[in-house]
């Protein structure tokens, strides 16, 4: 079953997917964050992601998902003034950003102490990706794989071996980073 993009960006997100052979978009953080662009040249097919913002909130996702170190005391989340950020508890301290809250100020950016809260994914206008699960039928690849120069974007399956620093964010996303690994600090 799938999840919705409302959902995952809402905090709904399924924090133990399962893997399995359906088609997954896949972003190559480590691609994304090498400083190989300046800026994200990423095309959107969907008719409401004017400027891409439809891949930053898929790489805004996969960030909190994974490279988010979830502190003891969440400095982002004090930081922001209109309460836009919020730890879930439940959900292993996973960030959610409240988009209607949002400001852009920043100001969760430039409180996280190890930088991983990204200023350019916090932008004031949010368009929710929704992996173009509707129209995956009629779309050999979707736009924003084609128009990724550096590949950092992909369909793969979720099968039962993955690379090493690969995981699964969601019903929707495989995530590969390098980053930072939770488990070996």
């Amino acid at each position: 079953m799938s999840t919705s993009a409302e959902q995952i960006h809402q905090g709904k997100l399924n924090i133990e997917p399962q893997k399995g052979k359906d088609k997954r978009l896949f972003i190559d953080l480590d691609i994304c964050s090498s400083g190989q662009c300046e800026k994200c040249v990423i095309q959107c097919s969907y008719l409401y992601h004017p400027g891409n913002n439809g891949i930053i909130s898929v790489a805004e996702l996969a960030t909190y998902y994974l490279v988010c170190r979830r502190c003891e005391e969440a400095h982002c989340v004090n930081a922001c003034p209109v309460e836009a950020l919020e730890e879930q508890e439940e959900k292993e301290k996973l960030l959610v950003r409240h988009n209607m809250r949002c400001i852009s100020c920043k100001s969760c950016s430039h409180a996280c102490p190890y930088g991983t809260i990204y200023p350019e994914l916090a932008p004031l206008l949010i368009h929710n990706c929704d992996f173009c699960l509707d129209r995956r039928a009629w779309l050999n690849d979707p736009l924003c794989i084609q128009t990724c120069p550096y590949g950092a974007l992909s369909l793969k399956e979720a099968g039962p071996e993955m690379d090493e620093h690969t995981f699964l964010a969601g019903d929707n996303l495989i995530v590969h980073s390098t980053h930072w690994d939770r488990d070996k600090v």
